[in-house]
């Protein structure tokens, strides 16, 4: 742990609840260690406002390895801040420098509806997932791992697009708030592998009607969403997905 600190200055986003005006509050932050993760520097600010009989600031986060999704803060304009490829809980202030003001808020889109502060519902993920982001097999023993061989091609595209976490920043990240990269990626992931082919078609135009059903907009091609993906999944995702679509079309209808 360094032995210097530093001083942040936050704007936090405060809403009590989404019925609520939200507002930006100012922060000052004391004695910050660069080798604190941004997610322990808000413990830190908390257990101060705690204190000092204030309400703590709420803010999503779990495992904090960068791999359950969980956290979701929009650092400065910047969905998961600065550093490329990473999420926000695996970012330090070692990426700030003494002195900084740094703008805290949440995700915001129309699908995600605001809880409280910094925490918005993110299920409309999950609903998609519910519309066709599984394989239906009976359970049991797995199988042997040579009984159903795989390209290697497939193999490293299926586990590139199953890197996707589902944090939504992909969402935050678009102006047209799509989630056509979260959706894409789940899409492509089963696209490539036999097991997931069974199902293929159903798949792809349950979710991809789920996602428009949900509120998400559609994709326009900025690319903002796979420049702010922590798992830097690719865009081809979602060229996949509708490749996918149109080809699945004429035989779902």
């Amino acid at each position: 742990m360094s032995d210097q600190t530093m001083t942040i200055h936050l704007k936090i986003w405060r809403q009590n609840d989404p019925n609520t005006p939200g507002k930006l509050v100012d922060y000052t932050v004391d004695d910050v260690n660069p080798d604190m993760s941004f997610l322990e520097m808000l413990d830190w600010l908390n257990e101060r406002l705690m204190n000092e009989g204030e309400v703590p600031i709420e803010f999503d986060h779990d495992c904090r390895e960068g791999i359950c999704g969980s956290c979701n803060l929009v650092l400065n304009g910047m969905a998961h801040g600065p550093q490329k490829g990473t999420a926000v809980c695996q970012l330090h202030m070692r990426k700030y420098k003494d002195g900084d003001t740094i703008v805290v808020e949440p995700w915001r889109a129309k699908a995600f509806p605001m809880i409280k502060d910094l925490v918005v519902d993110r299920n409309a993920l999950d609903r998609i997932m519910a519309a066709g982001g599984y394989i239906s097999v009976n359970t049991g023993a797995p199988a042997d791992a040579n009984a159903l061989p795989i390209n290697k091609y497939d193999a490293d595209l299926a586990f590139d697009y199953a890197a996707c976490i589902g944090c939504g920043a992909c969402v935050a990240a678009c102006p047209n708030s799509s989630a056509s990269l979260f959706t894409g990626a789940k899409i492509a992931q089963l696209a490539h592998l036999p097991q997931g082919h069974p199902e293929r078609k159903s798949r792809v135009v349950s979710m991809v009607d789920k996602m428009a059903e949900e509120g998400f907009g559609d994709c326009s091609n900025y690319a903002e969403c796979e420049a702010v993906c922590p798992a830097e999944i690719s865009i081809t995702a979602i060229a996949e997905m509708r490749r996918e679509y149109f080809k699945a079309l004429p035989v779902i209808e």
